[in-house]
């Protein structure tokens, strides 16, 4: 479900960068939420400390995204292409981060799905914000089906570290 959620709010909150909804601090607001309630369900298995590093990972994840979105809306290339680079580099260090926290998780493994997230989202926003709207919901739906198989590596690899049966 968080992963799910990831999605929906990554989604929602680009809809309403690009579109200057009076909804947006709220939208964003909920999607800052995600790492937050992803450090809650990792914190039973890895810790305190193992879960906040997580939470902080993944919040950046989402600043870079909504400032990638901002700087292309305003046309500012170079500030995009800069949030861009930060982006994918903090995309590897999650990627590094799962790899070492579970020995079920390889880390070129999350690095790849990491990477195709990242490269989804961007279709999303570039088409959202140049009008090709379906190709934005296009990018979205497979998006989500990635996103599943995200989540199905993460609770699998929780499933086999901990002997949850």
């Amino acid at each position: 479900m968080l992963w799910e959620q990831h999605a929906v709010w990554t989604w929602s909150t680009i809809i309403s960068l690009v579109f200057g909804l009076p909804i947006t601090d709220s939208v964003v607001a909920r999607l800052l939420r995600n790492p937050v309630d992803f450090e809650r369900a990792l914190q039973p298995y890895y810790g305190g400390r193992i879960a906040a590093a997580f939470r902080d990972l993944l919040r950046e994840h989402l600043v870079l995204a909504a400032d990638l979105v901002i700087a292309a809306k305003a046309g500012n290339n170079e500030a995009a292409a800069e949030v861009e680079r930060k982006w994918y580099t903090n995309a590897d260090a999650i990627a590094v981060f799962l790899g070492r926290i579970n020995p079920f998780w390889s880390k070129e493994q999350w690095r790849m799905m990491m990477r195709r997230h990242l490269d989804l989202v961007k279709a999303q926003a570039v088409n959202m914000l140049t009008g090709n709207y379906e190709t934005s919901i296009a990018a979205y739906d497979e998006n989500e089906m990635h996103i599943l198989t995200m989540a199905d590596v993460m609770a699998e690899g929780i499933i086999k570290q901990f002997h949850i049966y």
